[in-house]
């Protein structure tokens, strides 16, 4: 049995634990970033470590934009996870994406305020590519998984994220749907971003919980609604990730893993030590001492 987790479970709305978990431990980490936003519970699942955090904190206490999205990925880093999946509840903008319906994106647009973005500050900087945001490969085991558990699940789609805490305005969801944006929510940005510094395969399921509020013939959306629908989905979410925890190979092998490779700018000899040591299981492989 794998002593690391080899996958790592951000549970959203709605999605606070995981079930069915063996041989569990509750792990409390510091990070150069600060503390994620809850212990992460490490356990096994088909003879495989996986682990799990809860994005919005113990009894969701964490709006989208404080939530530590720079300490939980880094946490997952030093746990040694190779894939991390995105539990999140989304708005949809399409006709064909029906509340209940599972969506794995491919692309997102990030318009968020004011987050932070970045592993890279302090003088060291580096440009990521993010071209593809979420892994190809972790995304077609995702919806595989989906469908063993024969859930409603699309293949691909658009997912905005906005700042939140609030729902948006129906001018707002309309000039989204115009841009032929798929899906929205408030989390999954910079948590992508953030993902592919750190070399981590990441992916996202989103779970239809509304139509926003541009759908004039359905009730707009509402927290109520939300967690209701969230709720119903819940097992379908956990059979999701069973299945996927079964596909998935023993380490990750995709571009995602050296996503860093090409991408520091700064003049290594100028780098300071405390630069290289805040960021040293990121970079370390690409700045020997």
């Amino acid at each position: 049995m794998e002593e690391k987790p080899i996958l790592g479970i951000i549970g959203g709305s709605g999605f606070y634990k995981f079930p069915g978990l063996e041989d569990v431990q509750t792990v409390e980490l510091d990070t150069p970033f600060g503390k994620p936003s809850a212990p992460i519970v490490i356990g096994t699942l088909h003879e495989r470590r996986v682990a799990f955090l809860a994005r919005h904190g113990l009894g969701h206490t964490l709006m989208p934009a404080e939530v530590n999205y720079r300490a939980n990925i880094y946490a997952f880093k030093a746990l040694g996870v190779q894939f991390v999946v995105g539990v999140s509840a989304c708005g949809s903008l399409r006709h064909d994406f029906i509340p209940g319906h599972i969506v794995v994106p491919d692309q997102v647009v990030d318009f968020t305020r004011g987050r932070t973005s970045s592993f890279f500050d302090g003088g060291l900087v580096a440009h990521i590519g993010v071209a593809e945001p979420f892994c190809k490969e972790l995304s077609a085991m995702l919806v595989t998984a989906a469908d063993q558990s024969q859930a409603n699940v699309h293949k691909g789609g658009v997912f905005i994220t906005i700042e939140g805490p609030r729902f948006s305005t129906r001018a707002e969801s309309n000039l989204f749907r115009a841009w032929g944006i798929s899906i929205i929510g408030m989390t999954t940005c910079p948590e992508a971003f953030l993902a592919r510094e750190a070399e981590l395969s990441y992916a996202t399921l989103a779970h239809i919980t509304d139509y926003d509020v541009w759908h004039v013939t359905e009730a707009p959306v509402s927290v109520d609604m939300v967690v209701r629908t969230l709720n119903e989905n819940a097992l379908k979410a956990s059979e999701t990730i069973s299945n996927l925890v079964k596909l998935l190979p023993k380490s990750a092998d995709c571009s995602c893993t050296h996503a860093l490779a090409d991408a520091i700018i700064s003049d290594r000899t100028l780098i300071s030590p405390q630069a290289r040591q805040k960021l040293g299981i990121l970079v370390e492989k690409y700045l020997p001492s």
